[in-house]
């Protein structure tokens, strides 16, 4: 999978607020499917599709540990997303700056028209 996949695999799998408050859950420690599936009104089958997107995504793994095949969460695929969208909002906080500029040029421009308008008796409209 070449790196814009896998962002796009990120993203797809955040996108859902289930899959987002099992990942949550994971932050806290590895836990079992059963353990994933409690605070949730649906199947089981239904949770592990959701994990396996999540898997597919690389933003879980399982482990083997006896019967159990606990799950934890992958870190790696988040900083991806998070270098992803902090490019963007360097881009955005200079496009505020220049937006700043702008309006404090604006503003004094319309301060120095109304102090001519009022020293030559114009008036305001």
């Amino acid at each position: 999978m070449n790196d814009a996949s896998r962002l796009d695999a990120t993203f797809l799998a955040l996108a859902d607020p289930t899959r987002r408050a099992i990942l949550a859950r994971l932050a806290l420690g590895e836990a079992s499917v059963n353990q994933l599936a409690e605070p949730f009104d649906m199947s089981q089958p239904a949770i592990s599709k959701h994990l396996k997107m999540l898997e597919r995504a690389g933003l879980i793994s399982r482990g083997r540990d006896a019967q159990r095949r606990p799950c934890r969460i992958e870190t790696k695929p988040l900083q991806d997303a998070q270098a992803w969208i902090e490019r963007y909002r360097e881009i955005w906080d200079a496009n505020f700056a220049r937006l700043d500029t702008l309006l404090d040029e604006l503003q004094k421009s319309k301060k120095a028209r109304k102090a001519v308008k009022k020293k030559y008796g114009q008036e305001e409209r």
